[in-house]
């Protein structure tokens, strides 16, 4: 099988990878890396700062994606960008509005989104894009579906996580604390996940960023900061991927009660793959992430939550890790899209 030359766009303003945060941003410097491994050429364009070692890397113009200058500007570069490379495929982790300009070439072009899609943008190009040349993806089944409706052909494919990194411990540790990971807003809800650790008698450890101002550092300042230090609830702010790990390696279960529709969220494929359970709700794509009673509970209420506690150990660890290493682990996740790549090829 011949090698591709691939062009993928990132977001401008986070290096690949990230210094601190960046999820995607993560994800995307291995998706360079596996595919890269298999053989294809890889070409990068992202923020200046960006430092991935598995790719040609190229420099967006502007660092900003919010501004009608900093838009003609990246449009103006993807656009020389395909010129010097010429490219098989180009797959845009960015904006849509930056592929305008090529949307009438029938280089075929891949559009992935992480979070829910405009649908005026996405039907617009759709109808422009050349028959054949424009795929969209999803991270979840979710997005895809609120996607569809405007148009265009859609393929869920999931975020993926490390499994070599974020490993089952050997035994697990289902007398662990319960952790919330994730930033600490409302929709997150660890107000929620503070009061089913109250009403158990269990320990939680919360660990996230938190706003600083505005009506999310009003929820921070009112409803959380004065529940900390008692109660066995303890609040260790940020933490890095090694942290991370160990966190979720001895916790008893990940608990995360969202109050949003949640795109994917990495942060439960990595518990999984650290073999800990989920405690979270019924929304957005956590049911395509957690089997009921298999890899955690999906719960709609404090009630519900203290009685998924109450069954944690009826959850098999290894069953949660093996379910991260089947359908989120890096290899079968670089397979989909080396996949969705060759469908995509003239035959």
């Amino acid at each position: 099988m011949r090698k591709l030359r691939l062009l993928i766009t990132a977001d401008p303003e986070i290096p690949v990878p990230p210094k601190l945060y960046g999820g995607i941003e993560r994800i995307i410097n291995s998706l360079c890396a596996g595919l890269t491994a298999k053989g294809h050429d890889v070409f990068l364009l992202s923020n200046p700062e960006s430092t991935c070692a598995f790719a040609h890397r190229l420099n967006w113009r502007s660092r900003s994606s919010g501004s009608r200058s900093g838009s003609i500007l990246n449009m103006l570069k993807t656009v020389e960008a395909f010129r010097t490379v010429r490219p098989d495929v180009i797959h845009s982790f960015s904006r849509l509005a930056y592929l305008a300009p090529l949307l009438l070439q029938k280089i075929p072009k891949v559009m992935s989104y992480q979070r829910e899609p405009t649908a005026a943008t996405v039907g617009l190009a759709a109808r422009l894009a050349r028959q054949g040349s424009l795929s969209f993806t999803g991270c979840s089944q979710y997005i895809c579906n609120r996607g569809r409706g405007s148009g265009g052909v859609w393929a869920a494919i999931n975020n993926f996580v490390d499994t070599d990194f974020f490993t089952a411990a050997p035994a697990g540790n289902a007398g662990g604390p319960l952790v919330f990971l994730s930033r600490v807003e409302s929709i997150k809800g660890p107000d929620v996940a503070i009061e089913i650790a109250r009403r158990t008698g269990r320990q939680l450890i919360i660990a996230g960023n938190h706003a600083a101002s505005g009506p999310e550092f009003d929820f921070w300042t009112t409803k959380i900061r004065p529940l900390l230090g008692s109660n066995g609830i303890e609040y260790i702010g940020e933490v890095d991927d090694d942290a991370k790990r160990s966190l979720l390696g001895e916790a008893a279960a990940l608990v995360v009660p969202i109050r949003w529709d949640e795109p994917f969220g990495i942060v439960f494929a990595e518990a999984l793959a650290c073999g800990t359970p989920i405690i979270s709700c019924p929304r957005g794509a956590l049911p395509e992430i957690v089997r009921h009673g298999i890899d955690g509970f999906l719960i709609d209420s404090v009630d519900e939550g203290c009685e998924a506690v109450g069954r944690l150990n009826e959850i098999d660890r290894s069953v949660c890790h093996q379910r991260a290493v089947e359908s989120f682990s890096k290899s079968v996740i670089v397979d989909k899209y080396e996949g969705l790549y060759w469908s995509m090829m003239p035959q």
